[in-house]
C-alpha cells in the first residue's frame, strides 16, 4: 500500500480507543488479579519471562510485517523488518518481563496491578521515545493525532498486551503443572 494512499489516525480515534481498551483492561486486570495470588505470580517468575519473550518477539515480526509500508519504514533501517527487531525486542521485553514481576512483588498492590501499572508508565516512557526522538507524527498515519491521544492509548493498549502474557503464561505454568504431576 502506498504512503499516499493511508487514511490517517486521528486523534478522536486514539482517545475512543484508549476509553474502550481501558474498560478491557478494568476487567482483564480484575480477573488476572482474582484468580492469581501473590504465591502463584511469584511462581510464574521465569514462566513470564519467556512468555513475554516469544509474545513481543512474534508480535514484533507481525507488527513489521503488516504495517512497514504504512509505518516503521519512516523511521526504521530495512535491516530491522528482515528480523533485526529481534535483536531488541527478545532481550528488552524479556528484561522488562523480569524487572516487571521483581518490583511487582515488592509494592503494596495486588501484584498483577503494580506489574500492569509498571508496563503501562513504560508504554508511556517509549511512546515519547517515539514521538520526539522518531517524530513518528511525521509519520503520514499519524499526522492527524496529537501526541496527548497517543499518549493516552499507549498505557491502556500496552495494560492489554501484558495482560495477555500473563494469561498466556498463568496458563502454560499450570499446564506445566498438570503434566508433571500425570508423569508421576
Amino acid at each position: 500500500m502506498a504512503s499516499g494512499n493511508v487514511q490517517a489516525l486521528s486523534s478522536q480515534l486514539f482517545w475512543i480507543s484508549a476509553a474502550v481498551t481501558a474498560l478491557v483492561d478494568v476487567i482483564l486486570v480484575g480477573f488476572l488479579s482474582s484468580r492469581l495470588t501473590s504465591t502463584h505470580f511469584r511462581q510464574l517468575k521465569w514462566t513470564l519471562v519467556g512468555t513475554a519473550t516469544v509474545f513481543w518477539g512474534v508480535f514484533a515480526i507481525i507488527l513489521m510485517s503488516a504495517f512497514w509500508d504504512t509505518y516503521y519504514r519512516f523511521f526504521f533501517p530495512p535491516w530491522l523488518r528482515a528480523g533485526g527487531i529481534l535483536l531488541f525486542v527478545l532481550p528488552l521485553y524479556g528484561f522488562f518481563a523480569w524487572a516487571f514481576h521483581w518490583l511487582a512483588l515488592r509494592l503494596p498492590a495486588h501484584p498483577i496491578v503494580s506489574f500492569c501499572v509498571m508496563a503501562g508508565v513504560e508504554s508511556v516512557l517509549e511512546h515519547l521515545w517515539g514521538l520526539y526522538s522518531l517524530k513518528i507524527l511525521e509519520v503520514p498515519l499519524l499526522r492527524e493525532a496529537s501526541p496527548l491521544s497517543i499518549l493516552a492509548f499507549a498505557f491502556p493498549e500496552y495494560v492489554l498486551y501484558w495482560c495477555i502474557v500473563i494469561g498466556i503464561a498463568a496458563l502454560l505454568q499450570k499446564g506445566w503443572s498438570r503434566l508433571i504431576l500425570q508423569m508421576r
